[in-house]
């Protein structure tokens, strides 16, 4: 009987409308010509927790921050200089989260990979989430 209903419901659906699925939910609105479409199975998560560790602090995103402003301000004065500057200091940031991420490598391997480390099932799921949500971050990068 169900089934039937649903049939009923599809039948009465005018053929181009966009806005329901065939079982009679709606359909979420289509991006705007030229955006990306939503991407709900990121977007509906909320943060996970990491480890506890940002690849960078506040503290140093802010400072990253200021020198390369600094960097760019300076580019009308002085364009070799900014430019060095610059490069300088996207190899100080490439060396810092690379230096992060192999840290969190090794602590996210550390207990199930380890000589004495006798995984449990569940254990080995939990690590499995830690990498997912690890590997998560580095995508949104």
């Amino acid at each position: 009987m169900t089934t039937t209903h649903r049939t009923d419901q599809t039948d009465r659906m005018h053929p181009t409308d966009r806005t329901h699925r065939p079982d009679g939910t709606h359909l979420p609105p289509e991006p705007a010509a030229g955006t990306e479409p939503a991407r709900p199975e990121r977007e509906a998560r909320p943060e996970r927790d990491t480890g506890g560790t940002a690849l960078l602090s506040p503290q140093e995103r802010e400072e990253f921050g200021r020198r390369l402003h600094h960097a760019v301000n300076g580019f009308v004065d002085a364009p070799r200089r900014s430019v060095e500057e610059a490069d300088a200091l996207f190899e100080e940031i490439s060396r810092r989260i690379s230096a992060r991420i192999a840290e969190r490598h090794h602590g996210l391997r550390a207990p199930w990979r380890g000589e004495d480390a006798t995984a449990e099932t569940e254990d080995l799921r939990n690590a499995l989430r830690r990498y997912r949500d690890s590997a998560e971050q580095l995508l949104r990068l």
